[in-house]
């Protein structure tokens, strides 16, 4: 088991940027998942929004390619999502996962809300 805690969510202008970071609490799973932000707007599915595998390897929706960036600090057992020229269509909950073979880890979300 693992839990996800995420944190750096709230309200920003359009243009604006936020950190969101996620905090795994089980060294072994973070170190073999690859990691994930998704996002779930009212109304709409939750999307992908960027992945890093456990070797680097970076994952990102068209709609936040050059905007976004995801990182992860094996050392301390979090991944971060930098989000910059911020839109409104970006509000949404964000989702921290921690994708394994053997399943998911979600943690309980985060609201960003983007004003115009």
């Amino acid at each position: 088991q693992v839990q996800l805690v995420e944190s750096g969510g709230g309200l920003a202008q359009a243009g604006g940027s936020l950190r969101l970071s996620c905090a795994a609490s089980s060294p072994n799973i973070f170190s073999l998942a690859s990691m994930g932000w998704y996002r779930q707007a009212p109304g709409k599915e939750r999307e992908l929004v960027a992945s890093i595998t456990k070797g680097g390897t970076t994952n990102y929706a068209d709609s936040v390619k050059g905007r976004f960036s995801i990182d992860r600090d094996n050392a301390k057992n979090m991944v971060n999502l930098q989000m910059t020229s911020l839109k409104p269509e970006d509000t949404a909950v964000y989702y921290c996962n921690a994708h394994l073979v053997c399943g998911d880890y979600w943690g309980q979300g985060t609201q960003v809300t983007i004003a115009s």
